[in-house]
């Protein structure tokens, strides 16, 4: 699992980031979702690091990557905090400009660096989402039903710190399982990975900060930007053909709100795009890239 490549810590402005690198050519991050660590592309990076260099990276408060403490506004678990850590980390790596692809989590943390950082993100791919306050915008039984994590996690603490903590494994299969259409995807090893996200005190409430920031301050700034600011690099929206992204909503024409250049489609496989279906995610994303490169977005160092 990922050979050849490298690993890393970095210390970026309040916390440390742990990740791997390999490959070379043009720069290329990949970030995580949930329940998961950068451990879920070991299936892609490799791939990928064929013609790209690769950094894949666990956001702050998974994985190895630091877990600091939190304030009452929530900001230090706020998707452009997570941006930023991660754009520290390009820049200590040698990357100024990048691209950048995300699943779930890592692709709200993704497309929020994309309207950020606009000088940075030269392609921006993302894997089975909609925006944050699309999502909250929506006010469907059913969708909340299915989005469950969401409520759950914002809870106040300590509920669902103290549920979480009796038994992590049944938090973490129960995502794995019911959310994928294949859970032999993700073998013994993969998941005590995962589980570690949830094993520790520290560990359970960051991530649930995460999505108090998700319910606060994420939400008011795509309120904020929506229909004020757009992504003008070149956007690919990859989605679950059958998972909740394509039952409730038309994700080319939501990001079509967001975005300046963009294309997508739905791929079969279950919510876990890059582990379900790595070969179809390969190519969509060398496929992207290439076309992004073609377009002018050059990841030159010297090009602004």
């Amino acid at each position: 699992m990922f050979d050849g490549f490298s690993e890393f810590d970095i210390q970026v402005s309040g916390t440390t980031i742990h990740g791997r690198r390999g490959g070379s050519g043009p720069p290329l991050l990949l970030l995580h979702g949930i329940p998961e660590t950068h451990l879920m592309w070991h299936r892609v990076a490799p791939e990928l690091a064929r013609s790209h260099t690769v950094v894949a990276t666990d956001l702050r408060g998974f994985g190895a990557s630091g877990k600091p403490a939190s304030t009452p506004d929530h900001l230090p678990y706020a998707m452009s905090t997570l941006a930023t850590d991660q754009v520290e980390v390009m820049a200590e790596l040698g990357y100024p400009r990048f691209a950048v692809a995300g699943h779930d989590r890592g692709a709200r943390c993704a497309y929020r660096m994309a309207l950020d950082h606009p000088d940075v993100v030269t392609a921006l791919a993302v894997l089975d989402i909609v925006p944050t306050g699309d999502v909250f915008d929506v006010g469907d039984h059913d969708l909340w039903l299915a989005y469950w994590v969401w409520t759950f996690l914002a809870a106040p603490r300590p509920i669902p710190e103290t549920l979480i903590a009796r038994s992590p494994s049944t938090f973490v299969n129960h995502m794995l399982d019911s959310w994928s259409t294949d859970p032999a995807v993700f073998p013994d090893p993969l998941r005590t990975a995962y589980i570690t996200n949830f094993a520790t005190p520290q560990g359970i409430r960051a991530i649930c900060e995460e999505y108090r920031a998700a319910a606060t301050v994420d939400y008011a700034a795509d309120l904020r930007d929506r229909g004020v600011r757009r992504i003008h690099c070149p956007v690919l929206a990859l989605w679950d053909e059958k998972g909740a992204v394509a039952e409730w909503f038309d994700p080319l024409r939501v990001w079509g709100r967001w975005a300046a250049d963009l294309r997508g489609k739905p791929l079969r496989g279950g919510h876990f795009l890059p582990e379900e279906n790595p070969g179809e995610v390969v190519r969509e994303l060398l496929d992207f890239l290439a076309y992004s490169r073609a377009s002018g977005n050059s990841t030159d160092p010297h090009r602004r």
